[in-house]
This record gives C-alpha cells, sequence and structure tokens, in this order.
C-alpha cells in the first residue's frame, strides 16, 4: 500500500502567479493544464498548480545550446 502524501508543506500557485512566473498568458497556462503537461488541482472553477510542478516543468523545458565543432 503506498504511504500517505502529506500536503501541509505543499506551496501551490493560481494560474495567474504561474502565468507571471513563465512570462506567458493565462490562456496558455490553463492549455498546459488542460493537455496534462502542467498539473493542477481543480477547486471548484478555480486551478491550483503546485510550486513544485512549475520548478520541474521550466526545468525540463529548458533547452542548452552547444557550440557546435565544425568551423
Amino acid at each position: 500500500m503506498p504511504e500517505p502524501r502529506h500536503f501541509a508543506d505543499a506551496r501551490f500557485m493560481t494560474v495567474a502567479e504561474v502565468a507571471d512566473v513563465m512570462r506567458v498568458s493565462k490562456m496558455t497556462v490553463y492549455r498546459l493544464v488542460h493537455s496534462g503537461e502542467l498539473p493542477a488541482v481543480q477547486f471548484g472553477r478555480s486551478y491550483r498548480v503546485p510550486e513544485s510542478a512549475v520548478e520541474q516543468f521550466l526545468g525540463s523545458a529548458r533547452i542548452e545550446y552547444r557550440e557546435s565543432g565544425t568551423a
């Protein structure tokens, strides 16, 4: 049986806060939530996104540039 998860220390962000951090529109955040790319919890008609999910999403979306060795 899996261990129960405790959310006492979990920090949640509103869609507007996520949009501000990511420098995108709220609609973009809603699209990410509805597509499942960004996990969220729904409270009535509002969504809350775990802060850790935003950090993980941004970390995985990072593009690292490498200089090509061709000259």
